[in-house]
């Protein structure tokens, strides 16, 4: 195994730095790509074994890429607390977190960092995704997934999500079966303009042979003031033959399909058992409180720093993109047969 001043003159730095850094002392501050020759260096050389180099290197200086948009709504919140988890993620981690709302902004300061992690709903142009891989080829995306081939990605499993949230609804004598969603977008090489929930729900609803015609809304943005729009929308089109069960795609939404219900005198889950996604805060607080699917957003952080750390340690250029388990959180708008 090599020594400490055989990785010292490879690296051209003193033994004292090379020390200080595989060791992962955290009083010492050094620059990023000081950082990474020295890791290079080691791992070329055989240094230590493989545990030792995932510990040491994972990175102190990383961006955030948040790539968000303020509604001035409940949308805001779910991101709002994902950032607040990876701050305290990275806290705990003893990793400098810098943030960045622009592409090209991080682009031009990639030779600080050894990776990203970005948040946000808005698409990324391919030019940009590829410049980015160009100058920092490490980074996941938390919730999207917009380049599968340059970038990791840790998403909640929405597919999953939605044939649990039809399998439990058919379960309790549910047949009709509606969708509100908001305007979203599959990205990949391509967009597709079409959101994964909204796509699962159409994919499930054909396997369970259940009938969709008329049911599905999905336009606009994932707001309040939308999903009351939505909402007042199916009531009309269906007065006197309401779905039995409504799957919305994400709380903000729910909670204005709510309001529309008591404007025209629906009352869940009497006449229409409602289940949401997101399980913010307000789905505790709404009239009824709402059974919705829990995101769990500190794993979603967990799993992303995991991710970038395992990229970063072993230099992978194959991508990994890993899938988060939900839980419904069962409240007064829908309780399963089996509750």
């Amino acid at each position: 195994m090599a020594t400490i001043r055989e990785i010292a003159k490879k690296a051209g730095f003193s033994q004292a730095t090379v020390s200080r850094v595989l060791n992962d002392d955290p009083t010492f501050t050094v620059k990023e790509t000081t950082r990474k020759k020295i890791l290079d260096a080691s791992l070329e050389m055989g240094y230590g074994t493989m545990s030792h180099l995932q510990r040491v290197v994972i990175p102190q200086n990383i961006a955030l890429l948040n790539d968000t948009f303020s509604d001035k709504g409940l949308q805001d919140a779910y991101f709002n607390e994902l950032r607040t988890s990876l701050y305290q993620r990275a806290n705990a981690e003893r990793m400098n977190l810098s943030e960045y709302y622009d592409a090209d902004a991080l682009i031009a300061d990639a030779d600080k960092y050894s990776g990203f992690i970005a948040i946000g709903p808005q698409p990324l142009t391919p030019d940009a995704l590829r410049r980015l891989h160009e100058v920092l080829p490490y980074g996941v995306f938390i919730d999207i997934n917009p380049a599968p081939n340059l970038f990791d990605s840790v998403q909640p499993d929405l597919e999953q999500m939605i044939m649990d949230a039809m399998d439990t609804l058919v379960s309790s004598g549910n047949r009709r079966i509606g969708f509100i969603g908001g305007s979203g977008s599959i990205m990949g090489k391509c967009e597709y303009p079409e959101d994964t929930r909204a796509f699962a729900f159409r994919n499930w609803a054909t396997r369970y042979g259940l009938e969709t015609e008329g049911l599905i809304f999905e336009e606009g943005p994932f707001t309040v003031e939308n999903g009351r729009a939505l909402g007042e929308e199916l009531i009309s089109a269906h007065a006197g033959n309401l779905p039995d069960g409504l799957i919305v795609a994400a709380d903000s939404l729910a909670v204005g399909v709510l309001q529309a219900c008591a404007a025209s005198g629906v009352l869940v889950p009497r006449d229409m058992r409602v289940v949401s996604i997101n399980n913010q805060e307000i789905a505790k607080y709404t009239s009824p409180a709402l059974s919705s699917y829990d995101i769990n957003k500190d794993e979603l952080v967990r799993a992303a720093m995991v991710t970038l750390a395992e990229a970063i340690s072993t230099r992978r250029t194959i991508n990994h993109h890993l899938r988060i388990s939900t839980e419904l959180v069962v409240r007064d708008s829908y309780i399963p047969a089996d509750k």
